[in-house]
């Protein structure tokens, strides 16, 4: 059974090969699925903070609103707000939306 993970390069070489040797055990039996989604948590690409500026410009590259990111990420303006002005972080899923988004664009979430 292939993993879901197992075409996908963390940019470690050293993660890398400690992902495709698990996947070797758990294909030959010797550590079970629990264990290899340890070994695949361990080989997520984090995912990167932005700043106010960052968080900002991402706004205006999709051409929207603080209510409308704020409705997307579901959260408050409020708290957008308080992300440009640089109040607060984001962070949770908060912070993989905005990365999404970065990467793959509003279509990608909606």
């Amino acid at each position: 059974m292939a993993s879901k993970m197992a075409n996908a390069g963390t940019g470690s070489a050293l993660l890398d090969a400690v992902h495709d040797t698990a996947l070797g055990l758990r294909d030959h039996g010797f550590i079970d699925q629990r264990r290899m989604h340890q070994y695949e948590a361990l080989c997520l690409t984090p995912v990167p903070e932005y700043s106010s500026t960052q968080i900002r410009a991402l706004r205006d590259v999709l051409k929207i609103s603080q209510a409308v990111l704020a409705s997307v990420l579901n959260t408050s303006v409020s708290t957008v707000r308080s992300w440009e002005q640089g109040d607060k972080k984001p962070s949770g899923p908060s912070l993989k939306l905005l990365n999404l988004l970065d990467r793959k664009g509003l279509e990608s979430i909606l």
